[in-house]
């Protein structure tokens, strides 16, 4: 992979952070009823970091969840021929049922991830409802899936790729597009 451009510094990734809380308020009329889930590894700390943005403005704490999809991603035989899959849990601190569900995840390419993701929360109890969060979404749609809330759209070729990287996991706070 070639380096192209950062596309979202530090401060970039914050500001989109802090619009998505205020969206996800506005949008629930609050935070009652809420959760919000991860799709694990970036989307926990993205849902974390959410969780405190929205904790600052409402004075109220919002449950956060993660959420391992491993076990229900539809390529799952294709990655797994030469090793077991690597299962991590999940965990959700709350019952899901009838609670409006927040999934976060860093990045929204074709929406397989978000399907699995789905289908895990579907599995821990029946929400009222589900609105999804994405740091970026790039575009490249296989399934009729769509986020409520975005930090920033980056059309994408098929073959440029997005990466994510946060602090908790990378040790830098960029989001960069490269070049295959």
């Amino acid at each position: 992979m070639t380096f192209k451009a950062i596309v979202l510094d530090d401060q970039a990734i914050r500001r989109a952070l802090t619009r998505i809380a205020h969206e996800i308020i506005e949008r629930n009329k609050g935070i009652e009823d809420c959760v919000l889930i991860g799709i694990k590894t970036r989307g926990i700390y993205i849902a974390q970091r959410l969780a405190e943005k929205i904790e600052q403005i409402e004075g109220n704490k919002i449950p956060v969840g993660e959420v391992d999809i491993t076990l229900y991603r539809d390529d799952l035989s294709k990655k797994t021929e030469n090793q077991e899959p690597l299962f991590k849990g999940s965990d959700v601190p709350v019952d899901v049922t009838n609670q409006k569900v927040i999934l976060v995840d860093d990045v929204l390419f074709t929406g397989r991830t978000v399907r699995a993701g789905m289908d895990a929360l579907m599995d821990l109890g029946r929400p009222a409802q589900i609105q999804l969060a994405v740091l970026v979404d790039r575009g490249h749609r296989e399934l009729p899936i769509r986020a409520d809330f975005v930090g920033k759209s980056i059309p994408t070729s098929s073959s440029e790729k997005i990466v994510v990287e946060l602090t908790e996991v990378d040790q830098v706070e960029q989001v960069t597009i490269h070049e295959r």
